[in-house]
């Protein structure tokens, strides 16, 4: 029976608020436009750090931009609990290491995975070192990316770090929270990008 991690995670959401508890998060950021909705969601329950790690994003003026709108959004975005931003380091070469033999892998394909748990693995080690209670990404807002490989991902990451962070579970494109992006990002003025982020989905997305 497949999972329904979103809502598994609102009755998780439910516990801690009738708790009035706030479990520190660092939730990985692929760009202002996912995090827009993300943050709505969680920001009343969880102190956030949102962590922009994303060596995929291979023109640095591209990167720069979308650590910028995020910066903006997070400055911008009136939310229930303080938010701040942790920007990973901009390693291209990292990327284009891990996608040697990929290049012309499908989207969604081996090289994708292989991305998807370079960037969670790296935050969950950040999560771990800076004594986070769990670790997140906002890739699961994506209707173009499948949920359940993103939480393997991320439960193998967190695996990696015993004693870290826990990887918390999501799928954010549920209960209309993709669209609701698209609203955020319109009343934001966000730049809205056409592609991940790697040449390759440059290339499919032309």
């Amino acid at each position: 029976m497949d999972v329904n991690f979103q809502k598994e995670l609102d009755k998780r959401m439910n516990y801690w608020r009738d708790g009035d508890v706030h479990p520190s998060l660092l939730l990985h950021s692929c760009c202002a436009p996912c995090s827009s909705y993300c943050l709505t969601y969680l920001a009343d329950v969880f102190d956030i750090t949102l962590y922009f790690y994303n060596p995929n994003i291979t023109d640095k003026s591209e990167y720069e931009h979308r650590f910028g709108e995020l910066q903006r959004l997070v400055k911008e975005m009136p939310l229930p609990r303080e938010v701040t931003v942790e920007q990973g380091p901009w390693e291209p070469e990292r990327f284009f290491e891990m996608s040697k033999g990929l290049e012309s892998a499908p989207e969604r394909g081996e090289r994708c995975v292989n991305c998807y748990g370079m960037r969670l693995t790296d935050t969950a080690r950040v999560a771990a070192d800076m004594g986070f209670n769990f670790f997140a990404t906002t890739l699961t807002l994506s209707p173009l990316k499948d949920a359940k490989v993103i939480n393997e991902v991320g439960e193998s990451a967190a695996g990696k770090y015993p004693g870290g962070a826990d990887y918390l579970p999501t799928d954010f494109k549920k209960n209309g929270g993709y669209q609701r992006s698209i609203e955020l990002s319109r009343e934001y003025g966000l730049y809205r990008q056409n592609y991940c982020g790697c040449i390759f989905s440059k290339r499919s997305a032309l």
